[in-house]
């Protein structure tokens, strides 16, 4: 329902348009219920639910409800393995061991404790077939009703929920600000567009669509029911939507295997190829780089039968290596290999974008004598460039003062590596000039503000959303490199998962490095306990779901742990029909069954290539514990993956992020104090309308107020 996918984006309850009524008796239940799993209903919301006739009050509590329930990961049950986790968790060999004897035992077989081990140790029997290991020996009733209730705590969390408008002009708010965002989406909100494209498709559309995977998303549609295509100015424009339709990667990231094309998909698509080659034959200079999908494309548009479109049959000529064309990035580098750096940045200075992208490459192989010439070519770049690409600019020049302790490289699909930083560092004085104009340029750019700018300090240490590639979708889930303070005394890890079709064995592991990061010790299905820290238990089958969880007190030794989830067998995170990884905090009196929403802080869904998921990392400062998003996945083996095998690998890349100076949303309001008023907000409600930017909007904003939340952070980025 569209409704749900709006008050899990916003959280924003779209207004009811049922029958008028007295549903007092539902507000307060649905205002209890919310409570129950850490959310709470704004005045406004309750007072509308209370003008609605019972039944359609109902019908809107329950949808809240069930949508919140999904957003927090309180929609399925976490049982645990061990009944009694985070008490009652046994030594591993000592588990082990009685495993083993169960399964002598019920052969009519004897051993001694000596023999068992020994057999453990010669690895000579399979463990995870042992009688009863890996799936569950009770029910989740069972386990509740081993557990007290949570006793509620002051530091709780309670998420505000607000009243919207109805849902066709909620829909339309959030079609809009999707479709025309300027930074590119993540997997989930390019799902959610999808979705709000086939209903807002008559509606109002976007003045522009600078993201062009966003376009063939919404061109995706339209080529399906037959609508004119929009925005389609290059022959890469019509790769992705080819490959949108047919359900692969518009990203082009990967390879997509093309479906069969109705013939007015066919004549639509090689129309609009023939419209953007016959305005620019330059633009054939782009098919080279994709040649192989464009010849398995043209296997599937026959483009030899369409003798009306004869510029669409030259991109496959050129795809083919008939017609030779060099594009601007093969001319650049050209001038490069030749070392005419200077002719190189001037070829480039006709793409301000790709110049930019470029410009440290430049800025290094260029001589004296032509470094002036790179400099100036940038500097006339920056007025031509988007805001996301100035800013990621400013962001790499403020790391290249030193060299990395180890370069990491992650790619929009979340992969990453690392290797050495074999670049030298660039001059102190060109970084300052740079980054001197950079911020000028920016600083232009931001939108004056007629209100006084009210920041939560929560909100500083947000990586600036430039990419939402760089980010799961899921609850109160932050770009990568934001930090997040973490307060409580025990922290525990969850991770869910459901397999589709084949037996899956995900397993949930901790990571402990020291202050240099080397190891320092871990949790996992091999060693259930480590200082404190507690493993719930290893399932090795999730026909049905299954949950892990790592219990950490806060004051374990060690400065970084590393949560970490292992596919040891069957399908991917890709695959799977479910999975989620999130974090809780509780005090130590505050009982209760392992899992409880309303201690949930963060949950971010696993849906990432690779074998090894690190969703985050948790590092100790003098000011306590911060949650570091990371958003990284590993290609690990096709199965059998482990902690301890992973373990220098893991801390490379931690160490790389770690080190790292992300620009956050502090850079943005530091810009903005020279432009407008600036107030820290101190809980307490402003006494005029502001511009509020915070993790989430307080609910007494003075009328006429805007405010930037979690969800809306990507729109203060400047154009």
């Amino acid at each position: 329902m569209l409704e749900k996918l709006i008050i899990q984006r916003t959280l924003r309850v779209p207004a009811s348009t049922g029958a008028a009524g007295d549903g007092t008796p539902v507000a307060r239940q649905l205002d209890a219920a919310l409570l129950d799993v850490g959310f709470s209903a704004s005045r406004a919301l309750l007072e509308h639910i209370g003008t609605l006739a019972p039944a359609p009050a109902m019908d809107l509590a329950a949808m809240v409800v069930s949508a919140v329930r999904e957003l927090v990961g309180d929609h399925v049950q976490h049982n645990a393995y061990f009944i009694g986790f985070p008490d009652d968790v046994p030594d591993t060999v000592d588990f082990w061991t009685d495993r083993l004897r169960a399964a002598v035992l019920a052969g009519g077989g004897t051993a001694t404790d000596a023999q068992l081990r020994d057999a453990v140790a010669s690895g000579g029997v399979n463990l995870l077939d042992l009688p009863a290991y890996g799936a569950y020996q009770h029910t989740y009733a069972q386990l509740l009703a081993a557990h007290d209730d949570l006793i509620t705590a002051a530091g709780d969390r309670v998420t505000l929920l607000r009243l919207g408008d109805t849902a066709d002009v909620e829909a339309a708010r959030l079609y809009l600000a999707l479709a025309g965002s300027s930074t590119p989406l993540g997997e989930a909100d390019l799902a959610i567009l999808s979705e709000l494209a086939v209903a807002c498709l008559d509606g109002a559309q976007p003045a522009e669509i600078p993201v062009r995977e966003n376009r063939a998303v919404l061109n995706g549609i339209r080529l399906v029911l037959g609508r004119t295509l929009v925005g389609v100015d290059t022959t890469t424009d019509v790769l992705r939507l080819a490959c949108q339709v047919s359900g692969g990667d518009a990203s082009l990231v990967t390879p997509t295997r093309f479906r069969a094309f109705r013939r007015p998909e066919r004549r639509m698509l090689l129309a609009a190829l023939n419209n953007v080659v016959g305005a620019s034959s330059d633009k054939l200079g782009d098919v080279v780089r994709y040649a192989e999908r464009w010849k398995r494309l043209g296997e599937r548009l026959h483009p030899h039968e369409y003798d009306q479109w004869p510029h669409a049959q030259e991109v496959f000529a050129v795809a083919r290596g008939e017609r030779r064309v060099r594009n601007l990035a093969g001319r650049a580098e050209a001038a490069i290999r030749a070392g005419a750096i200077g002719p190189a940045a001037s070829v480039l200075s006709a793409a301000p974008g790709l110049l930019l992208r470029s410009a440290d490459r430049l800025l290094r192989l260029a001589p004296a004598s032509e470094r002036t010439a790179v400099v100036d070519a940038v500097t006339s770049a920056l007025g031509s460039a988007s805001g996301r690409v100035l800013l990621s600019l400013r962001e790499h020049v403020d790391n290249r003062l030193t060299p990395a302790s180890a370069r990491m490289y992650a790619s929009r699909s979340r992969n990453a590596w690392v290797g050495p930083d074999e670049r030298p560092p660039l001059p102190a004085e060109l970084v300052a000039e740079l980054s001197s104009m950079l911020d000028a340029e920016i600083s232009a750019r931001l939108p004056k503000q007629d209100r006084p700018l009210l920041v939560d300090p929560e909100v500083l240490d947000v990586a600036l959303p430039l990419s939402g590639k760089a980010a799961e979708g899921g609850f109160a889930v932050l770009p990568r490199g934001s930090r997040a303070s973490v307060s409580g005394e025990l922290l525990r890890f969850f991770m869910y998962w459901r397999q589709a079709s084949r037996r899956t064995d995900y397993d949930l592991s901790v990571l402990l490095l020291d202050d240099e990061f080397h190891g320092a010790g871990q949790v996992s299905w091999t060693n259930y306990r480590h200082n404190g820290v507690v493993h719930s238990g290893d399932i090795t089958d999730a026909a049905n779901g299954a949950t892990e969880f790592i219990d950490m007190p806060m004051t374990i030794d060690g400065r970084y742990v590393v949560p970490q989830v292992y596919i040891y067998t069957g399908e991917s995170f890709d695959e799977v029909a479910e999975s989620m990884f999130g974090y809780q905090t509780r005090t130590q009196d505050q009982l209760g069954p392992p899992f409880d929403a309303r201690t949930v802080r963060a949950r971010s869904h696993l849906r990432g290539q690779g074998r090894i998921a690190l969703p985050m990392v948790f590092a100790k400062g003098e000011g306590g514990w911060q949650a570091v998003w990371l958003h990284l996945y590993l290609r690990g083996t096709p199965s059998f993956n482990r902690v301890e095998d992973n373990s220098f690998t893991t801390a490379d890349r931690v160490r790389a992020l770690m080190e790292r100076r992300y620009l956050t949303l502090s850079y943005l309001v530091d810009r903005w104090r020279a432009r407008a008023e600036v107030m820290t907000w101190d809980g307490r409600p402003p006494n005029e309308p502001v511009t509020f930017i915070g993790i989430q909007a307080p609910e007494d904003l003075p009328v006429g107020s805007e405010a930037y939340t979690l969800d809306q952070l990507s729109e203060l980025i400047p154009e």
